[in-house]
C-alpha cells in the first residue's frame, strides 16, 4: 500500500545523489496510480516574472520570484495559492489540492482571481515520478513524508525549508537537520 502524499511533503533525507533533489523540500500536487506530481518549494531564482505573467506580481508571496520547481518540463509554469475565504471547488481559475492551497490558472486574469486569493507562488517545471516510482523511493528511505503547512508552500526564507521543516519534527528525526552535506564527516 502506497503512503498517502497529496497535499504533504517529501523531504529529502541526506544525502540524495539527484542533485536535483538534494535536500529538497517539494510538495504534492498530485499521487495515484499512474504517478506523482510536485513542486521543489526551496528553490527560488533570481528570476521575475515575464509577460504575460507579469501580471500576477502583485499577488506573489515573498520572496516574488519564479522558483524552479523541478526538472520536468522546465517551460510549464505552475501557479499555488492560498484561497481561505472561498468556496475554492466553485471558483473557475482555482483548483484544491489541500486545505486552502490550490492550483491557479496562471492564465487568467489575474484581477478575476485575486479577490479569491491572498498569496500566490509561481514555479517553473516540476518534479515527477511514473507508477510506482515515488512508492520505491519513499520505502528505499530517499524521502520522508510529512504534513505540510501554509508557511512551508508560500516560506519567506525558502532557502531555510529543509532545515525548519525537520528541525520542527519530533524526536530523533529533528536530528536530521543537523546532518553535514558530506556524511563521512561524521
Amino acid at each position: 500500500m502506497s503512503p498517502q502524499t497529496k497535499g504533504r511533503l517529501l523531504v529529502a533525507t541526506p544525502p540524495l545523489d539527484d542533485p536535483n533533489f538534494d535536500r529538497s523540500v517539494i510538495y504534492v500536487l498530485e499521487h495515484h496510480d499512474d504517478g506523482a506530481i510536485g513542486l521543489i518549494l526551496n528553490r527560488p531564482t533570481t528570476s521575475a516574472l515575464d509577460e504575460p505573467l507579469d501580471r500576477w506580481i502583485d499577488l506573489q508571496a515573498a520572496p516574488s520570484s519564479v522558483f524552479t520547481g523541478g526538472p520536468v518540463e522546465p517551460n510549464a509554469m505552475i501557479g499555488l495559492a492560498t484561497a481561505p475565504s472561498v468556496d475554492i471547488d466553485a471558483t473557475e481559475h482555482l483548483t484544491q489540492i489541500s486545505g486552502i492551497i490550490a492550483s491557479a490558472d496562471l492564465s487568467a486574469d489575474p484581477a478575476l482571481v485575486a479577490a479569491n486569493v491572498d498569496l500566490v507562488r509561481v514555479f517553473r517545471g516540476y518534479a515527477g515520478w511514473g507508477s510506482g516510482q515515488l512508492e520505491s523511493e519513499i520505502e528505499a528511505g530517499a524521502w520522508i513524508v510529512l504534513d505540510a503547512e501554509i508557511d512551508d508552500v508560500f516560506s519567506d526564507r525558502p532557502e531555510d525549508l529543509w532545515y525548519t521543516v525537520l528541525r520542527r519534527q519530533p524526536g530523533r528525526l529533528a536530528w536530521l537537520a543537523l546532518a553535514p552535506d558530506d556524511l563521512s564527516f561524521n
